[in-house]
C-alpha cells in the first residue's frame, strides 16, 4: 500500500472513533460530566507522557514550557481543548449530539472567517457564500428553537481557535498536547476534589466504569496519532474532506441510536450547513490542485493562479 493509502486509512479511523465517540461517552452518561472530563485529562496525560518516555522524548516537555510566548500559547491551547472536550462530554449526557455535529460540521466555516480576520487571508466568493449559508443555518435555529446553539457555536469557535494557536505554535503535536494536559490536570483535579467535598462526586465505580474512565486517555489520544499519520502523507485537501466523517457519524448516532429530536428548523438548518460544506470543498480541492500543479511548473513558466480559496484556513 502507497503512503497517501496508508494515510487515507489513518484519516478515516481518526475522524471514525471522533464520530462514534458518543456512543463511548454515553456509557458514562451517569458519571457527571465534570467527574469524567477529570479522567480524560488524567489517562490522556498517562498515555502521551507514557508514549514519549518510551520514544526518550521527555526533555521536549520541558524544551516546549521553556520559553514565556511558548507556555502563555500552550496555556490557551489547554483552555481551548479542554472546553472543547467538556462540552462535547457534556453535551452527549444531555443528549444533545445533534448539536455537537451541527458545531463540527461548522467548524472549517468558521475557522475561515478567524484565519480571515486572523491572518488577513483572502477569502474568494465560493468561501463567502459558505459563510453565509452557515450563517443563515445558525440564524433558522436560533429562530426557530428560540435560543442560539450555543454547544454548536462553543464547539466551533474553541476548535477554531485551537487551530489558530496551534499554527502558531512551533511545537510537535504529541508534546503540544501532552503538555496542554499537563496544564488542565491540576485544574481538573481540584475541580473534582471541590465536587467530592461538594458530595456531587462519589469514587466508587463499578469495574466496567472503571476500565471506561481509563479508557478515555487512549481514546482520546489514538484519533491524535492517526491524524498525525495522515497529516503527514495526504494533501490537507484531501484530509478535510474526510473530517466530514467525524460529524456525519455523531449525527446519524443523536438521531438513529440516541432517538434525539430533530425538528423542521433542523431539517432546514442541516441541508444549508451540507450545502456550504459542499461549496467550500469544491473550492479547496481547487486550490489544492493549483498549488500542485503550481508547484511542478517548468521554470520560467507563470504560476499565478486565481484561486478563490487561497490560503484557506488552519485545519484542525
Amino acid at each position: 500500500m502507497t503512503d497517501t493509502g496508508k494515510g487515507i486509512l489513518a484519516m478515516i479511523g481518526a475522524a471514525g472513533i471522533w464520530g462514534i465517540s458518543p456512543v463511548y461517552y454515553k456509557l458514562l452518561a451517569h458519571i457527571p460530566a465534570a467527574e469524567v472530563m477529570t479522567h480524560r485529562t488524567v489517562w490522556s496525560l498517562v498515555f502521551f507522557a507514557g508514549l514519549l518516555a518510551v520514544q526518550g522524548r521527555l526533555i521536549e516537555i520541558v524544551r516546549a514550557l521553556r520559553t514565556p510566548r511558548r507556555l502563555g500559547l500552550i496555556v490557551l491551547a489547554s483552555l481551548m481543548v479542554s472546553t472543547n472536550w467538556f462540552l462535547f462530554i457534556y453535551a452527549t449526557q444531555i443528549d444533545r449530539n445533534t448539536e455537537t455535529s451541527l458545531g463540527y460540521y461548522i467548524y472549517p466555516l468558521v475557522a475561515v472567517l478567524v484565519g480571515r480576520f486572523a491572518f488577513a487571508e483572502r477569502l474568494g466568493a465560493a468561501q463567502w457564500v459558505s459563510v453565509v449559508l452557515a450563517a443563515g443555518a445558525v440564524a433558522v435555529l436560533a429562530l426557530g428553537l428560540g435560543s442560539l446553539p450555543w454547544i454548536s457555536l462553543t464547539l466551533a469557535a474553541t476548535f477554531a481557535l485551537y487551530g489558530v494557536i496551534k499554527k502558531l505554535l512551533p511545537v510537535g503535536p504529541i508534546v503540544s498536547v501532552t503538555c496542554e494536559v499537563l496544564i488542565a490536570v491540576p485544574v481538573a483535579l481540584a475541580v473534582a476534589v471541590w465536587l467530592y467535598r461538594q458530595g456531587d462526586i462519589d469514587p466508587s465505580y463499578s469495574a466496567g466504569d472503571l476500565v471506561l474512565l481509563v479508557g478515555s486517555g487512549p481514546i482520546t489520544a489514538f484519533p491524535l496519532i492517526l491524524f498525525t499519520i495522515a497529516a503527514r502523507r495526504v494533501p490537507m485537501a484531501t484530509v478535510g474532506l474526510l473530517q466530514y466523517l467525524n460529524p456525519t457519524l455523531q449525527f446519524l448516532c443523536a438521531v438513529l441510536l440516541f432517538g434525539e429530536v430533530f425538528t423542521p428548523y433542523h431539517q432546514v438548518a442541516f441541508p444549508m450547513i451540507w450545502i456550504a460544506l459542499a461549496i467550500y470543498s469544491v473550492a479547496t480541492l481547487r486550490q489544492d490542485r493549483a498549488a500542485r500543479r503550481a508547484s511542478i511548473a517548468p521554470v520560467g513558466v507563470s504560476t499565478q493562479v486565481m484561486n478563490p480559496a487561497s490560503d484557506a484556513s488552519a485545519k484542525p
